[in-house]
């Protein structure tokens, strides 16, 4: 019976509350009045109409206020208080429609009496409902996963009520940092410190732990984040209040822990004048726009208020996501900024020219690239042609269509490449180079150098994920493997901020912080998804981590820097490399080489071209090319 009941419309269960209630009441004033009189006959008084009277006054107090449309599963304690109050309201009614129908025999201590029990027996029908749901979601689910929820505060308890209704999670205790709640008991659930928290996930089989801490500080978080790594518990996080207030998210969601909160890097405020610079009321363009550096810096650029926006991608696909995007943000946040999508490919210089005189762009972020080391090794033309030509004719663009400042997003593989990738990276900032030194050139131009984008779509975060998701193994190329790790928004912050900086000619390094193992962010993530790792030590771990060796062109480790001579700017995470480049006129003998050389196929006159040009270029792998002579080689490895 009580499971058809709860399969019922909302509509039905809503009239079940709602002849409860017409049922309680008349109840409740009988009871009082019996305990004021001791006599529990009915009538009780010869005025037997009396008892029509508390649900005629209450019900439509309770409609009202909302009482019927309350979903039980979901109802907070504090619904007593609501309910309190609507019958203090109906009694006030009561005892003057007492008086007006020429005051019956109702004792007036009855009235209070009934005051209390209707709190009691209506608050009652509302908690014996939830109790009795829950305990029907319990059977349907006996499989739910065990939660602790670190905060004890409103998002917290709003959390563990939305939990209980739910057929996945089962919260089984609090978490929080203030004494005044531990030891206590909320919503059913004891409040333990923090320090308990190891003793709570063995003893209660704990598998998630959620962190509802939305106004805590991004660095207590990460101090929490730590805390929880060694136990065996996936960790998860309601998003800060910022996100809630700015509609990105609601505030129930949950999403997983980033791994820049477990690597703990310090966010510099950014320099707000620096942000506006090339930006605020001006037309600028993005290529690349729909990748993962680009569409960031859509984002970035978006809250600084352009006046225009140009969303400059060859692929349909990207170019539409991020378009819809932007437009749900400038909608939500009331902007005044024209959005503009160009479908389009970096290679095609009388389109960019055409597209950025017409739209008299001011400020170009140049993110258009291929970025994936082992693919470029096995499509070095294509590479070149993107990277290297797409640059130039980018470049080109913006010189004939006055363009006042130019900044192409760069790598740190761009520093002595063992990589065509890096190679071809490195020529473009050669190229931009040589027309920044010419004094014919208008256009300022600045490249800006940093590492890997921690959930980039090129990154080693996305992947893992993926793989332990699917139980492993976890695939690493080598066990000493390093890499310089900073997120996409404020690699995208600062690239907009390094692009105000200096004259022209500049190539701007990104203080990256300390490098970080690559097998140790593996682990880690693997800690903060529930799962332990595999190995000698944990044999019946869950999850192997696997070395699959260097693949063609990679190195152990990155350097930002071609030499030694590095100066400080105005903003403390940019720096600024004072490096050798080759004059214009040098410059393009060796372009037209290349040219020529990609037309043909010559491999081999690319790696020569390569080696003139870029300092320090030594191919660690032999010629990958698909259409490389003798090239007998498998695909490449996109882990």
């Amino acid at each position: 019976m009580i499971r058809y009941v709860a399969n019922q419309p909302r509509l039905v269960k809503s009239l079940i509350m709602l002849i409860a209630d017409i049922i309680l009441l008349p109840l409740s004033l009988w009871t009082a009045i019996g305990l004021r009189i001791d006599v529990w006959t009915f009538p009780q008084t010869p005025a037997w109409w009396v008892y029509l009277l508390p649900p005629l006054v209450t019900i439509p107090i309770f409609i009202r206020l909302g009482m019927y449309r309350a979903v039980v599963r979901y109802m907070e304690d504090r619904v007593l208080l609501m309910i309190t109050a609507a019958i203090t309201l109906a009694v006030m009614i009561f005892v003057g429609l007492l008086n007006l129908l020429g005051q019956p025999q109702v004792p007036r201590g009855a009235v209070l009496i009934y005051s209390m029990i209707a709190v009691i027996y209506v608050g009652a029908s509302r908690f014996l409902a939830r109790a009795v749901l829950g305990h029907l979601l319990q059977l349907r689910s006996p499989l739910r996963r065990p939660v602790a929820i670190y905060g004890a505060g409103s998002a917290g308890r709003q959390l563990a009520v939305a939990l209980r209704a739910g057929v996945e999670y089962q919260p089984v205790a609090f978490v929080d940092d203030s004494s005044a709640v531990q030891g206590l008991q909320i919503l059913g659930l004891k409040v333990y410190s923090h320090e308990q928290l190891a003793r709570v996930v063995l003893r209660r089989r704990v598998q998630v732990v959620l962190l509802a801490l939305p106004s805590v500080t991004r660095a207590r978080r990460i101090e929490i984040i730590r805390q929880l790594e060694p136990l065996r518990v996936e960790v998860r996080v309601v998003p800060g209040m910022s996100d809630v207030v700015g509609g990105d998210v609601q505030t129930l969601e949950t999403r997983e822990v980033e791994v820049d909160e477990l690597l703990g890097r310090d966010v510099v405020p950014p320099n707000q004048v620096l942000l506006d610079a090339n930006i605020k009321d001006k037309c600028v363009m993005v290529t690349g726009a729909g990748g993962s550096i680009g569409s960031e810096l859509c984002r970035q650029i978006t809250q600084q208020r352009p006046r225009t926006l140009l969303l400059y991608e060859q692929s349909e696909f990207g170019l539409y996501s991020i378009e819809q995007e932007l437009l749900h943000l400038i909608a939500r946040q009331h902007l005044s900024i024209e959005l503009i999508p160009v479908l389009g490919s970096v290679q095609n210089e009388t389109r960019l020219r055409d597209i950025m005189s017409r739209y008299a762009v001011q400020t170009v972020y140049h993110a258009a690239a291929y970025k994936h080391v082992p693919i470029v090794e096995f499509n070095m033309t294509e590479g070149i042609r993107n990277n290297t030509f797409g640059t130039q004719a980018t470049a080109i663009a913006a010189i004939d269509a006055n363009v006042e400042t130019f900044v192409l997003i760069s790598t740190d593989k761009a520093v002595r490449p063992t990589n065509l990738m890096g190679a071809s990276k490195r020529f473009a900032e050669l190229v931009l180079q040589s027309y920044a030194h010419d004094p014919a050139v208008k256009t300022r131009f600045c490249m800006v150098r940093f590492g890997n984008v921690l959930g980039s779509s090129g990154s080693v975060v996305p992947l893992f994920r993926r793989q332990i998701a699917a139980g492993g193994p976890v695939t690493v190329t080598h066990p000493d493997i390093i890499r310089y790790f900073m997120t996409i928004p404020e690699a995208a912050q600062l690239v907009i901020q390094a692009g105000a900086i200096g004259a022209t000619g500049e190539v701007f390094v990104l203080d990256m912080g300390e490098p970080v193992r690559i097998v140790d962010l593996a682990r880690r993530m693997i800690h903060l998804s529930g799962f332990s790792v595999r190995d000698e030590d944990d044999p019946d771990g869950d999850i192997e981590i696997r070395f699959a060796g260097l693949r063609p062109g990679e190195k152990l480790y990155e350097e930002l820097l071609i030499g030694d001579d590095v100066a400080g700017t105005s903003h403390p995470k940019i720096l600024m490399a004072n490096e050798h480049y080759i004059e214009r006129k040098q410059l393009e003998p060796h372009l037209e080489t290349l040219v020529v050389a990609c037309d043909r196929n010559d491999h081999d006159a690319i790696i020569r071209v390569m080696q003139a040009c870029v300092s320090g270029f030594k191919p660690e792998a032999e010629i990958r090319d698909h259409l490389y002579a003798g090239n007998r080689s498998i695909s490449p490895t996109l882990t």
